[in-house]
Formats: structure tokens, sequence, C-alpha cells
């Protein structure tokens, strides 16, 4: 690599919409050294996403690369985009276990430096799979192991899901947190304007969740547990930031549990943290299973009292005064009672104290982002095995993966 010449990164993603990696790469790109490290974007669609604008406007470019179940087309397609767009130094892919077939590509391709990051933990899922989803996971996760030369978990529970349960004896395995902006938890936000705009009674108490409308969030219990503590205080709202596929089975559920009136579903949105600040009064995250929701990040950089399922990595801790852990087998009233005595005796914590917390940890985005660049500039491809699949994964890649979906990042 010339020595003039920036660091050049592909990382791979499903699409650029809002969700919780994506936002991290957002801040990413927007705090980086754009000019000793140039950031483009692999996607597996090509509807637009919500980043695209900025992406381009910060001047990373976007390749659609479709085909995720016809892998072998995938991993030509793949490569030509590497050679034809790059050369690249670094292929950093966000894509769990697919991340298998885009550094055997990559190391293909001739890319030096190749990075699977894994988000998630997906190992409760993983265990309930059927047989062709136990197979593609482990040739994936193979691959991963034969190709990476670089592998990086945003928890310990994460680094398991991809990388194993012996995964810190493996060099190449770290962790790295990824870190949030902590510049719009410092700006004022009118609190009565915003619960205006969101048609939010001034004195209501609010409790917040952030998340993709998936089996992941468990939106399901989380209005279960609103429907109790709706019953105990009558001014009590519930305000539900994101999009997914279980939206319109949530919505319904709303409407048998009589709550319409009470359950403010605000789509995506790209001011989460003015909301967060002027809007909620709780945050509650019962997810069944997470790798690092930066949402949680972001609920004590607002200063938040957060009550959340104990499946969440213990990471995500910062400030220990604010964060309760509940099992999900306790009963919705149980979990009403914890969040009551979280409020109660909460003591005063002022935004800017709780936002200096984050600031000297390890998660806010100044420090991950030279973490990054460090990886970048640094990594050196690790002794990697010589010999490629056999020929028996080749035709299982072929004849079987096609009907196996690449997972999503958290």
């Amino acid at each position: 690599m010339a020595a003039d010449r920036p660091i050049r990164v592909l990382h791979v993603l499903g699409a650029l919409n809002r969700a919780g990696a994506e936002t991290w790469l957002m801040n990413v790109l927007r705090h980086i050294h754009r000019n000793r490290f140039r950031l483009d974007f692999l996607v597996h669609t090509t509807a637009p996403g919500a980043y695209d604008p900025e992406v381009r406007a910060l001047g990373g470019r976007i390749f659609p690369c479709l085909g995720t179940r016809q892998p072998l087309a995938y991993a030509r397609a793949l490569r030509t985009i590497l050679k034809t767009e790059g050369p690249f130094d670094v292929v950093h892919s966000h894509v769990h276990a697919f991340s298998g077939l885009v550094l055997r590509a990559s190391r293909q391709a001739g890319v030096p430096l190749r990075i699977a990051h894994s988000h998630c933990d997906t190992s409760m899922v993983d265990d309930r799979s059927n047989v062709l989803r136990r197979a593609y996971l482990g040739l994936m996760k193979t691959w991963i192991h034969q190709h990476a030369t670089l592998g990086l978990a945003v928890s310990r529970q994460a680094a398991v899901s991809l990388f194993g349960t012996n995964w810190s004896a493996d060099r190449r395995w770290r962790i790295s947190y990824c870190g949030i902006d902590l510049a719009p938890f410092r700006a004022e936000a009118d609190r009565a304007a915003v619960r205006r705009e969101l048609k939010i009674p001034e004195r209501a108490f609010v409790v917040g969740h952030v998340g993709r409308f998936d089996y992941q969030k468990n939106h399901k219990f989380l209005i279960e547990i609103f429907a109790t503590l709706a019953r105990r205080q009558p001014d009590a709202r519930l305000l539900l930031i994101g999009e997914g596929p279980l939206r319109s089975a949530i919505e319904e559920q709303v409407a048998w549990a009589g709550l319409q009136e009470r359950v403010i579903f605000a789509g995506p949105r790209p001011d989460v943290p003015r909301l967060m600040t002027a809007a909620m009064d709780a945050f509650v995250l019962p997810s069944h299973f997470e790798g690092l929701p930066l949402v949680l990040l972001e609920a004590q950089a607002a200063g938040l009292p957060c009550l959340l399922a104990d499946t969440v990595a213990e990471e995500t801790t910062v400030n220990p005064a604010l964060v309760r852990r509940l099992s999900l087998s306790q009963t919705t009233d149980a979990w009403c009672d914890e969040l009551d005595a979280l409020c109660r005796t909460l003591e005063h914590e002022s935004r800017g104290d709780a936002v200096r917390v984050i600031e000297e940890s390890a998660f806010n985005i100044q420090t991950g982002v030279a973490r990054l660049q460090e990886f970048y500039r640094e990594g050196r491809p690790f002794p990697m095995p010589a010999s490629d699949v056999d020929s028996r994964n080749e035709a299982f890649a072929a004849a079987d993966l096609e009907s196996t979906e690449p997972e999503p990042v958290c």
C-alpha cells in the first residue's frame, strides 16, 4: 500500500438504515480521519437506505451486491466489486455468520485485512435451529476461522456466539466496544415542545423503547408490562421508536389491550437523543437476546432509569446507578415494581453528570474510532490455515445454502 494514499475499507452489511450497528457505522464515518481512511459500503439491497445520502456526502460509495440466497453467484459478484472498485486494504463484515462467505471471497480477491464483526448474541436462536441451519452455521463459522485475519465482538456474549466458547485463546478475536456520539445529549431540548409534537401530556410518565420490531426485541412482553403499568398509572404512556416486520402484530396487540391512546408508534427517527432527553422518563429493554445495544448506552447518556432483561450483556452497565436487570421469567407486576423502585430511589443525576460517565468510558465514539483506526492501520494477517474448504463443503455451499438467509446485524 502506498504511504500517501488513504487506507481503503469496505464495510459489508444488509442496508444503510437506522439501526444500532448502522448508526454506529455512521458515527464512525463522521468522526474518522477521512483523509487517511476511506470508507465504502457494500449492501445486500438496491432499495435506498436512510443513511445513503449522508454516506455519499461524506465521500463514501455504496455498492449493491445481491444474491445472498445463491452463494456462489454472490461470491463472484463480491470478488468482481473488490477487483473493479478496489483495491481495498480491509473488508469489514457485519453480517454475523454470513461473514464466513464474505471473508472467504475477500481472501480469494487478495484483500489483506479481513474482519468479522459480531454485533449480536444469537446463541438462543442458533440452538433451536433445524439441521440445515446448523449445517450452514457450522460451515460459515469454519470459514470465518479460516479466512478472518481479525474478529471483533461488541461483548463477550457476542464473541462466544460467533467465535466459539474458546474465543479468547485465539489472538485474532478481540472485544471492541462500539461508541456513541455524546454531542446530541449535551444539547438542550424543549421538553414541553417535544411532548406537544408527540401528543404526550406534559405530566405523563413516559416509558421509552428504541428497537426494530422483531422477535429479538420482545415487544410483545413490553406491551404486557406496559398494560400492567397503565392500570397502576392512568397517565402513563409508552413511546416506541423503530420499524420492522412485527410492527403490525404489535399494533394489533395494543388495540386488543385497549391502549391505542396511550402507546405512541413514532417510527424510525433521526433524533433519538432528543426524544430520550425531552420525552422519556424511563427506558425498558426486555430483549430475548442482544449483543451490546447502543440504545441502552444512549439511554444512560440521557440519564434515564433503565430496566432491562438479564439477557443483555453486563458490559452495557456503564452507570450502575441507572440500571437494573430482571429475568424475563418474572411477572409483569414484578417488572413494574422494579421500575417503580428504580425511579423512586434513583438519586437525582444531572444530564451533564450522566454524559460525563459515558464520556470517560470505552463507549465514547472518539475512543472507539481511535481504536478502530489502529486496527485498520496496524492490522496484520495472522498465520492462517493453508488449506481451503474441501470439495464436500464446496458442494454443500452450491446446493444447500441457497435456502438460507444471512443474519442481519443486531
